[in-house]
């Protein structure tokens, strides 16, 4: 199993931001067969260090990861991402 978490710092750090943002990743959920789950969380302590959104997908594997990497569906979400984001940092682990 491949877990791959992404957090994201928004540019407009706004409630009507960051939920529309994260409503643009939950809408992932059931359009790309190798996503297995995905999360979408939305920062409630908002302190200076905070990330606005985490996104916890997972995947059986690499080659599911990679599929997801490359899907039309994906490469839309970071289209929208990169207009949207000031920073972001990821991890990908096996368990």
């Amino acid at each position: 199993m491949i877990t791959h978490i992404v957090l994201f710092k928004l540019k407009d750090r706004s409630p009507e931001s960051v939920e529309r943002t994260a409503q643009v990743l939950r809408n992932l959920e059931g359009k790309i067969d190798e996503l297995l789950s995905i999360e979408v969380g939305i920062d409630v302590l908002h302190s200076e260090r905070s990330y606005d959104i985490a996104l916890t997908t997972t995947f059986e594997t690499m080659d599911g990861l990679q599929a997801y990497q490359v899907h039309p569906e994906h490469k839309k979400v970071i289209a929208h991402m990169n207009e949207v984001r000031e920073a972001s940092v990821s991890v990908d682990y096996e368990s």
